[in-house]
């Protein structure tokens, strides 16, 4: 008889799991399915699904190697029921399994899906993250309204990370983001070091003719597939980064520049959150700095793993389902056709989805502040936005996905993810990058015929919500300069706003 059933879902790779506690190869067992229902609750990217499929198919390889029984559902599979729940209670009806091992869901929805089936299951935290549900929890209660920077001092503390014998931080501030925010200029960016890129096995070419066959009219391309879908890939995309990208990280992690959808950022997003890799195998990688790094490169990363990942997370599991429907800006519309297609006559946008389309990736400023901040002016309903994010990005996970887009991007949760809105003008993309150099509209103009379409919105987003954000004290700057303007300006810029809500929307794909 089957003692343990070991559940494996697509984003928890990691078989030194709680999962696996107590594992025994004699009287356990794996359980991996690829299901249709995930696949098609929206039209997902053909990289996205191809980076799953692999990286599932890889994992079972790897545990068949170490002599471990692997059930295995194939989504091409007559046998297969299609969905989560099916899929599952089919398994456990033809096995018997004393007990059905999960490690807890990185998506609530799946999550309620569990315990709503009357199977014999154990649901195992996941000690994948660094801040375990009652952790943040006990901390969000000790403060009226946490913000990052509060947590992420916490979690450096927590943790001993760039922390000195006297519990201050590692060069005597805490954060470094002045010092992370230069542009290119007109000389461009220094040599970027490609991140590394890994020749498609058997398995993965299977698996690319698999989705091309299952999903022809999916978002994306398969051609040139080079992600990281092992273990070891992900280790050895970890040690690339740091060696040969990390000194630049911080300088330009703001900055933005044609063609190049990857720059220095660290491109790991997506075995993280599979769990190919651990954050503190990403931590401590970035502080044993083999190149010698600075601070603020550093700072910046560990940052991004120990503080704003695992804050998103805790946002995410403490508010949720109600989370999910948060809209406080009351944003309607629905997002442009042109996000599936890349086609707009404005530059930033073209690019920023172009790089979408093309590698399902676009590192963190082109998400929020040209393709997140585009919607948020528009008024793009939030919980769309995140459905398109989760669409497109191979690396997007409902848990990570809904709090950075419906939060941080579309300020739809009021202010949990952040105290003020993430706007600007087209002058902060002119500021920032390349593009507007070569685009048709002038990013100073918010009126007449070659004015910016981020601008006009722009002023117009600030005049809708003034009552809202004008006492702001971090919206002081941009309500100033709102009130110079003559009332006759602001109606100019207001009508112009509306015809282009008219004319964006008009076509949508969701």
């Amino acid at each position: 008889m089957l003692r343990h059933l070991i559940v494996v879902l697509g984003d928890q790779l990691d078989d030194e799991s709680a999962a696996f506690d107590g594992f025994d190869a004699k009287q356990d067992a794996i359980l991996q399915m690829e299901v249709r229902e995930e696949a098609t609750y929206i039209p997902q990217h053909k990289l996205r699904l191809a980076f799953f499929f692999s990286a599932m198919r890889h994992f079972r390889a790897m545990q068949e190697s170490k002599h471990r029984r692997v059930f295995y559902s194939r989504i091409d599979d007559p046998a297969n029921r299609g969905s989560f729940a099916g899929e599952l209670s089919r398994w456990a009806g033809a096995l018997l399994p004393q007990r059905l091992i999960v490690l807890e869901p990185g998506d609530w929805r799946v999550r309620q899906l569990l315990v709503k089936l009357n199977l014999p299951i154990e649901i195992r935290e996941d000690r994948h993250f660094l801040c375990p549900h009652a952790t943040f929890a006990a901390f969000y209660g000790e403060h009226r309204h946490p913000v990052l920077g509060t947590f992420y001092r916490f979690m450096r503390r927590r943790l001993g990370v760039l922390i000195e014998s006297d519990n201050t931080p590692t060069g005597g501030a805490w954060n470094y983001d002045p010092q992370n925010r230069a542009s290119f200029g007109r000389q461009g960016p220094p040599p970027i070091p490609s991140p590394k890129r890994f020749a498609p096995d058997s398995t993965t070419i299977e698996v690319v003719h698999l989705v091309e066959r299952l999903f022809p009219g999916n978002p994306g391309r398969l051609d040139g597939f080079t992600l990281p879908v092992t273990r070891d890939q992900a280790l050895a995309s970890l040690a690339d980064f740091v060696t040969h990208r990390l000194y630049n990280f911080g300088k330009y992690q703001d900055a933005m520049h044609t063609g190049e959808p990857v720059l220095f950022h660290s491109h790991l997003s997506g075995p993280l959150n599979l769990h190919l890799l651990r954050p503190r195998e990403v931590v401590e990688a970035a502080t044993a700095n083999p190149s010698g790094a600075p601070l603020n490169s550093v700072e910046g990363l560990v940052r991004q793993i120990i503080g704003w990942r695992e804050f998103v997370r805790g946002v995410y599991w403490h508010f949720m389902p109600d989370y999910a429907d948060a809209n406080a800006l009351g944003a309607e519309l629905p997002v442009p056709r042109f996000y599936w297609t890349g086609e707009t006559d404005m530059l930033c946008l073209a690019e920023a989805i172009r790089h979408t389309i093309d590698h399902a990736y676009a590192h963190h400023i082109e998400r929020l502040m040209v393709l997140g901040l585009f919607c948020l002016l528009l008024g793009v309903r939030p919980y769309d936005v995140h459905r398109w994010h989760i669409s497109m990005f191979w690396d997007a996970i409902d848990w990570v996905s809904l709090p950075n887009a419906l939060g941080m991007s579309q300020h739809a949760d009021g202010g949990i993810m952040g105290t003020k809105p993430y706007v600007a003008s087209g002058n902060y993309i002119n500021r920032m990058s390349d593009y507007c150099r070569r685009c048709r509209y002038n990013p100073r103009n918010a009126t007449g015929h070659d004015a910016c379409p981020f601008t006009t919105l722009y002023w117009d987003f600030l005049a809708r919500h003034e009552p809202r954000f004008a006492k702001n004290r971090r919206m002081t700057y941009p309500y100033q300069h709102l009130a110079r303007k003559k009332p006759g300006e602001i109606a100019a810029i207001r009508r112009r706003a509306d015809r282009l809500k008219e004319r964006l929307t008009a076509e949508a794909f969701l």
